[in-house]
């Protein structure tokens, strides 16, 4: 991030970061894609989530005030954290950190299909903050808890605040594109495509990930013990499954 502005008053733009990241996994038989549900649901339970939020937090520079979590039946999990700047911590009778204060969120989506043999893990993650606090220092961070095979984020700036000679400011810092801040090396193992409406300050870009290395993607199955015509077969289903995932239509 570039050189904090000089402001004056309180800071009022509004910085949401929204995630969805999806991993595909192929299990053939009923057995396996129930069991496949109970890994990444004990992978991925309320307390690995707060954890990864509160690393989250600690990284943005954010203070937690409040968390609540939830583990679902049959599967599934939520956490949502209350947080606010440290220097706006709520201190004896002072009221005033309320207008500070901004959240974090997370919810797991296990699922399969029965037909296609594939199962599909979605994370949803939005971060909220207030006042110079920016969410977009943690992407790599995000990206790498999970195993990330397709991802969609949006980035948007709302509200506004003045600088010390009384002019709105509308965006208090510089971006061109969400890909500017994760790194290279990331990004490296994804085609990226951008749709960004910079006059209303909105940016999207969703990644793919370009290589199927098929055995991390069978579950209790040795990749070896498949006919190459089995391997073609589960690799082109996997394929098709990321390719509308990640064009949000049903193509083939």
């Amino acid at each position: 991030m570039s050189e904090k502005l000089k402001l004056y008053g309180f800071n009022n733009l509004t910085k949401a970061l929204s995630f969805n990241i999806y991993d595909v996994c192929y299990a053939k038989t009923a057995r396996e894609q129930k069991d496949y549900i109970a890994y990444i649901d004990e992978q991925y339970n309320s307390q690995r989530l707060i954890n990864i939020l509160t690393n989250l937090t600690d990284m943005i520079g954010a203070k937690v005030l409040n968390i609540s979590s939830q583990d679902y039946e049959p599967q599934g999990a939520s956490v949502t954290l209350l947080i606010a700047e440290g220097s706006m911590i709520p201190a004896g009778d002072t009221q005033l950190a309320h207008l500070d204060k901004s959240h974090v969120t997370v919810h797991t989506y296990p699922e399969y299909h029965p037909e296609t043999c594939l199962a599909t893990f979605r994370v949803d993650i939005d971060v909220a903050t207030c006042g110079e606090i920016t969410p977009l220092s943690t992407l790599d961070y995000l990206i790498g808890s999970f195993d990330s095979d397709i991802i969609s984020m949006d980035y948007r700036v709302r509200g506004f605040t003045r600088d010390v000679n009384g002019k709105k400011l509308f965006m208090d810092h510089e971006i061109r594109s969400i890909q500017d801040f994760i790194d290279p090396r990331t990004l490296r193992y994804y085609d990226a495509v951008d749709i960004n409406v910079y006059e209303a300050n909105l940016f999207h870009t969703k990644m793919m990930l370009k290589d199927i290395n098929l055995q991390n993607y069978l579950f209790n199955t040795d990749v070896y013990e498949l006919l190459p015509q089995v391997r073609l077969e589960i690799m082109h289903n996997l394929r098709k499954e990321m390719i509308e995932i990640f064009s949000g239509r049903n193509i083939y």
